[in-house]
């Protein structure tokens, strides 16, 4: 699909049509062969392929192919979701054309396109345009850290909240446990999502950083870029600062599910423990011997039964009385 934006408003046109006089943005979306080949011929610099976006060399991500300025950013999509993903997405500046090249749908790109139908005049140059746009990617990559950070508090609030102690404590010490192994995923998938979002903060700031190597000085972006270098720098020190607390909640989700595992092995050991005695006794006088003088006792039965009581009791109340239990 391809959409030219103008300061008079957006059209959609085929392939084969001639690009209207006022073009400022050319968004290629999903192009096919023969619009590249298109706007290749109208705008006379070449649109990187998708092969040719893929690569990873910086080499291949940021050059100047006939006076046009081309770079191929990695963004992150779906942060607020349950998918975050990273795609290529190039912006070649021309003298007086912005061509923007994508195979994914990115949601700042719409709030762009949403903000030029009330203001067309945003889209009055090819520079202006691109800085609108990348303000509006840096503004949605924000929001999405945003909501990262958010789910990292949640996850904190949850890691740390203990099941109160009662009547139903056995029951709740159960979900306690599972609900540290689901932890454990939404960890995971908060660890995902940031993974992909400092990706993303990396390659914008490579990519401004070439532009205001190799935008003319005509072209008035240096304050521009400046401000959109600074707002990446400080997304970059969120970033940190969540990947500092996912690492915290990941090793302290860890332990209190080794501390909970721990506690329900120390409940068979003190089992084993408690009925060892017993076993014991009950082992001696269930040999048969001939020679038994307390099997012959009216009381020698009572007298066994409060010998396992006891051996059964001792250990637990020296167990409680040092605290182990």
């Amino acid at each position: 699909m391809l959409r030219i934006f103008s300061a008079t408003g957006h059209q959609l046109i085929g392939n084969g049509d001639v690009l209207p006089a006022d073009a400022v943005w050319i968004d290629l979306f999903n192009p096919s062969p023969g619009e590249e080949k298109q706007v290749e011929t109208a705008l006379g610099f070449g649109v990187p392929t998708a092969d040719e976006m893929a690569e990873i060399e910086t080499s291949s991500r940021l050059y100047v192919d006939n006076g046009a300025i081309v770079m191929t950013a990695t963004l992150a999509t779906g942060l607020i979701t349950e998918t975050p993903e990273t795609v290529p997405v190039s912006f070649v500046l021309g003298k007086s054309h912005l061509v923007t090249v994508r195979y994914a749908e990115i949601r700042s790109f719409d709030r762009f396109v949403a903000q030029l139908e009330r203001a067309p005049a945003q889209c009055g140059s090819a520079p202006m345009a691109l800085m609108g746009l990348i303000d509006a990617i840096v503004d949605r990559l924000a929001d999405g850290l945003e909501h990262v950070g958010r789910e990292v508090d949640q996850i904190s609030r949850a890691a740390f909240r203990r099941a109160e102690a009662g009547a139903r404590g056995r029951q709740q010490q159960r979900r306690s446990n599972l609900a540290l192994q689901a932890l454990l995923t939404r960890l995971g998938a908060a660890q995902d999502g940031l993974s992909k979002a400092r990706e993303s903060v990396v390659s914008l700031t490579r990519a401004l950083s070439f532009l205001q190597f190799a935008a003319p000085k005509d072209a008035g972006l240096s304050a521009q870029i400046k401000t959109q270098v600074r707002d990446l720098a400080s997304l970059a020190d969120q970033a940190s600062f969540i990947g500092g607390n996912l690492t915290f909640l990941l090793d302290a989700t860890l332990g209190l599910i080794s501390i909970e595992q721990t506690a329900v092995q120390k409940i068979f050991s003190v089992a084993s423990i408690v009925f060892l005695p017993p076993t014991l006794v009950a082992g001696v006088y269930g040999m048969n011997f001939a020679h038994m003088p307390e099997l012959q006792w009216v009381a020698g039965y009572p007298m066994a039964l409060g010998i396992m009581l006891a051996a059964a009791v001792l250990p637990y109340a020296i167990f409680r009385w040092r605290g182990w239990l």
